[in-house]
């Protein structure tokens, strides 16, 4: 279920605080892989117009690994963030509370599986064979739960805050509507 956020004004902000948001928790310490982009390219897929939502991590991702650094698998990562949010459109449509654990967690392996498998066809790092690439997979794995638990983390955030907000504005709607009565 989308949000209509018909007011331009109100998509530019929540796009443009979002990727503050996810370029500032890029920049501030934090455990490996433990970062909001996915979560974003989640809750994005799956409330704001498509347009919006797939370029929203991309942005998000190319300024901030503008500050972090570009490397060769740039393109991988992004490609992961961008496909989360395509599966988020689509599993998400009316969002609960197990669809946002299942796509969250989907999300997570598929930044696991092609950022990994782009470390691997890299070259550099492991033998390129089928033992160096299960070598990577298993390598990567503590890299996997703190996605996962950031993931976790930041969906909920973000996705409460959403229907705080939410719940919020229509009290106060109704306040104001039993004011003036």
């Amino acid at each position: 279920m989308k949000i209509s956020l018909n007011n331009k004004l109100l998509i530019l902000l929540v796009f443009v605080g979002l990727v503050a948001f996810a370029v500032t928790m890029r920049l501030l310490p934090h455990p490996p892989n433990f970062a909001p982009i996915a979560a974003i390219a989640i809750f994005s897929g799956a409330l704001l117009p498509r347009k919006y939502a797939y370029i929203l991590p991309l942005v998000a991702m190319i300024i901030s690994d503008i500050f972090i650094g570009l490397h060769p698998l740039v393109y991988a990562t992004w490609g992961s963030f961008a496909l989360i949010a395509v599966l988020a459109e689509y599993t998400m449509r009316r969002p609960n509370v197990s669809k946002m654990v299942g796509t969250t967690l989907a999300g997570s392996l598929i930044f696991f599986v092609i950022s990994n498998f782009a470390v691997w066809v890299q070259g550099t790092m492991y033998s390129q064979n089928f033992a160096g690439l299960v070598q990577c997979y298993y390598n990567a794995l503590p890299f996997f739960r703190n996605t996962a638990m950031g993931d976790l983390t930041y969906v909920a955030f973000l996705f409460g805050s959403y229907y705080l907000i939410k719940i919020i504005v229509k009290q106060s709607k109704s306040l104001a509507i039993s004011i003036r009565a």
